[in-house]
């Protein structure tokens, strides 16, 4: 088994239950599978409770298979973006009204005045607006990948674009595989608990699953290209998931 770290294990666990208490939930997701591996249990348990659960899709996905001449860019992400309505279609997440901001894979902007930056803070702000969900779900702010770490970026970016800031959920991705201690939540720095994800571990694990780009050789013609390895998706088999709760101010 792999080796998970101490801090996202040893938090207070909360019932299957507590995910009605979130009210309509937003989510901003990096990649395709970043939805079904950080937080699939809780999508498919505010589906369950009859909450709205709406998504925007930060990047384009292209860089998983960047060789790839059988499934150039275009034919990536579209490859890519048709895996997450169909993981969605898994937690019972309508797709229609999902939100693409196609940001470059691996290249998402960080700060202000990169390209990309503002543009993309507008639009999360005026969709949020739109939304107005209650909860958001973002990656960990540290999370050991530079397009999260943009994703959450932009994300607090356009919170002071609205008049009602939604509650703040942080899901951790690769920082079960790849933290470093200083990426990792910090004394006082956000609270931190698990869900009970054992009721819903079936369609989570059938979300993931249906990533197949990510999983199998459906994309064969790149050696180089990125796979989800067993030890980083025996994370996601875990019956919880763990997240980090901060102040929107």
């Amino acid at each position: 088994m792999p080796t998970r770290p101490a801090a996202l294990l040893d938090l207070p666990l909360r019932p299957a239950s507590y995910a009605a208490t979130l009210g309509p939930t937003a989510i901003l997701v990096p990649h395709p599978d970043d939805e079904s591996l950080g937080c699939g249990g809780l999508l498919a348990l505010l589906r369950q409770a009859g909450q709205p659960v709406s998504v925007t899709l930060v990047t384009d996905g292209r860089m998983s298979h960047p060789n790839s001449m059988r499934f150039p860019p275009a034919a990536r992400q579209q490859l890519r973006e048709q895996e997450l309505r169909l993981a969605l279609r898994e937690l019972d997440v309508a797709a229609d009204t999902l939100l693409t901001l196609s940001l470059p894979d691996g290249a998402a902007p960080h700060h202000p005045g990169q390209p990309g930056f503002e543009e993309a803070v507008a639009t999360l702000g005026h969709w949020l607006r739109e939304q107005q969900p209650r909860t958001l779900l973002l990656p960990w702010r540290r999370d050991p990948h530079p397009d999260h770490r943009a994703t959450y970026a932009l994300a607090r970016a356009a919170l002071p674009l609205l008049a009602q800031p939604p509650r703040l959920l942080e899901y951790v991705v690769w920082a079960w595989q790849r933290a470093a201690p200083a990426d990792l939540p910090q004394p006082g720095e956000a609270q931190g608990w698990r869900l009970d994800i054992n009721s819903v571990l079936g369609p989570k694990q059938r979300a993931i699953e249906a990533h197949r780009s990510q999983l199998t050789d459906l994309i064969d013609d790149d050696p180089t290209g990125f796979r989800l390895g067993p030890d980083m998706l025996a994370h996601f088999a875990q019956p919880f998931e763990t997240y980090f709760e901060t102040s929107a101010s």
